[in-house]
């Protein structure tokens, strides 16, 4: 439904997006990388915000760069930096927005209140949401035109465990018959909801893949030990150490590595996190 087509862009000497290529289908995409990945910026050439300095974007086989109406249309984007007018209930705020994408269906907005939780909040202000509140009022912005592409950036930074998890279950609903695409580096966030992940690295995409060919990738290179002190300081600046807590006097601790880091290691099941974090240590190892 979605291809993107050898993009690139570059803002003067600076490439942020780097010959990134995918075929995207309905279902949820979520797209990892670190702060300054380029992650941020490939939404916004999928929004239309910015144009591909190279590269296409193809909608159903329709160039979006060259007619973009054609993606905006189908389109609904929460940004990472998502505001209210603080003057506006939930209500007004969403009739406000409805008329500018001209949606007419009065019952559209109510509906919409209800999906998100918010139906008992119609009448509030905005401005006085918790934040896991105006991520769900964005969400709802985001719907009012039935889109068949969902782009939401960085959806849950800032709430709490709760609102998080209430969030994720959200978009794991909407995800049953569109697009959607969760950028974010908080693993967890996408770890049961993705159907794939696409990994950006300094611009470039490194891996597309399921969550489980992840794991299955790392099986083999997640081991676990309990050291003494001295031996976890003489370790660990030879392995890449995933976690370490002590425990009672010793360190229990989990490392990333291609083969059985010391002899007390076992072997242990990776968790996706952990699986990314040894998959980046692999390319590391390589590229030296």
């Amino acid at each position: 439904m979605l291809q993107i087509q050898d993009v690139v862009k570059t803002f003067g000497p600076h490439v942020a997006v780097d010959g990134v290529s995918l075929d995207l289908q309905p279902g949820v995409l979520g797209l990892i990388g670190h702060n300054g990945a380029g992650k941020s910026t490939l939404l916004q050439m999928l929004a239309t915000l910015t144009a591909p300095t190279r590269g296409r974007i193809l909608l159903d086989g329709q160039d979006i760069v060259a007619r973009p109406e054609l993606m905006r249309r189908r389109l609904g984007y929460l940004p990472q930096d998502f505001g209210v007018y603080p003057h506006l209930t939930a209500r007004e705020f969403l009739q406000y927005f409805a008329a500018l994408k001209g949606v007419k269906d009065g019952r559209r907005v109510q509906a919409l209140l209800e999906l998100v939780n918010l139906g008992d909040h119609a009448h509030r202000a905005a401005a006085g949401f918790s934040g896991g509140m105006r991520q769900r009022l964005g969400i709802a912005q985001a719907l009012l035109n039935d889109p068949d592409v969902l782009i939401v950036d960085e959806p849950t930074a800032g709430l709490d465990p709760e609102e998080r998890l209430r969030f994720r279950r959200l978009l794991g609903d909407l995800g049953a018959k569109r697009l959607v695409i969760v950028s974010t580096h908080i693993v967890s966030d996408v770890e049961n909801l993705a159907s794939h992940l696409a990994i950006l690295r300094r611009g470039k995409l490194v891996a597309f893949e399921t969550p489980e060919a992840l794991m299955a990738r790392a099986s083999g290179q997640v081991w676990t030990s309990v050291l003494s002190t001295e031996a976890y300081e003489a370790l660990r600046d030879q392995v890449h150490v995933l976690q370490a807590q002590p425990q009672g006097g010793r360190m229990q601790v989990r490392i990333a590595h291609a083969s059985r880091p010391c002899a007390e290691a076992q072997l242990a099941q990776p968790t996706l996190e952990e699986a990314l974090m040894a998959h980046r240590y692999a390319d590391q190892q390589v590229a030296a």
